[in-house]
């Protein structure tokens, strides 16, 4: 008797990480499928980065002076990619929170709540679909590239690495996309929300051009901004930093892989923990 007991308290008690994974890969098809349904979404989100792409290539290659490439603008146009793809990733921000807005403007988050599954599901979920419409992006993104001359000067595994951090980048990004989302009221709000911070991020750091230019004080900012780590861990990862290019002594830029890898984790801990309890405390 004891036996059966417990048997059929193990099954109305299923466990509780199994039922999240299962949960959100429900919501992550979902999301999916709605991309597949409306191709413009993806279309429009590939027109920004291709255009920088070809501006920053074609207008300012030449223009800009990389240590250890001058004037070079082949040089620039491998010093400029992995920006170009870095902020690719974080820009995909704002599509996440206006996303999550829109499905609480419309009450779908509330039909959900209805539903036995695991909260946090519908939140990752989510996340877990924007990572994959990101990895299409860099895709075509790469192609672009290849098309315009950008080479990478490492092996397979290395340039792998280097998309994988980006993707990483992207994915804890989301999570800051998806804590707004569920801040504002509006899909629009979501949308000015998720950009607005993330110009200065991108433009003070090493992406575009190189930092040692820049006052002391944004020098230290571009040095210690995530986005950054993950550029420069990317170029040397594809090959790209030109021989010769002063690295700063500052931490993150002598071991950009691991701190690439050490602030996507903590901000993925952190701001996956508050847009889950800002969605509990939304929906409760």
């Amino acid at each position: 008797m004891s036996a059966v007991t417990d048997a059929v308290r193990t099954e109305a008690s299923p466990n509780p990480v199994g039922q999240s994974v299962r949960d959100s890969l429900v919501v992550a098809r979902r999301n999916v499928i709605r991309m597949a349904r409306i191709p413009e979404m993806l279309i429009f989100g590939l027109i920004q980065p291709i255009m920088f792409v070809v501006l920053f290539s074609y207008v300012f290659g030449g223009s800009i002076n990389v240590p250890g490439a001058g004037l070079s603008a082949s040089g620039y146009r491998e010093f400029l990619m992995a920006g170009i793809f870095a902020q690719t990733v974080t820009f995909a921000t704002a599509g996440a929170g206006a996303g999550i807005a829109d499905d609480m403007h419309k009450g779908l988050i509330d039909r959900f709540r209805s539903l036995p599954m695991a909260r946090g599901a519908v939140l990752t979920g989510r996340t877990l679909a924007d990572l994959v419409q990101t990895a299409l992006t860099l895709v075509v993104l790469g192609v672009v590239a290849l098309i315009v001359g950008w080479r990478t000067h490492e092996n397979l595994g290395k340039v792998l690495a280097g998309f994988a951090l980006l993707l990483l980048l992207g994915y804890a990004f989301s999570w800051i996309g998806a804590l707004i989302g569920l801040s504002v009221r509006t899909p629009e709000a979501a949308t000015s929300g998720g950009l607005i911070w993330l110009f200065p991020l991108t433009f003070i750091s090493n992406a575009f051009v190189p930092p040692e230019n820049m006052p002391a004080f944004l020098q230290t900012v571009a040095n210690w901004n995530p986005f950054s780590t993950t550029v420069q861990a990317c170029r040397e990862l594809f090959g790209n930093l030109p021989a010769g290019y002063p690295v700063p002594d500052a931490w993150p830029m002598q071991h950009p892989v691991w701190a690439s890898l050490l602030w996507s984790l903590l901000i993925i801990v952190v701001f996956r923990t508050l847009a889950v309890r800002k969605y509990r405390s939304a929906t409760a």
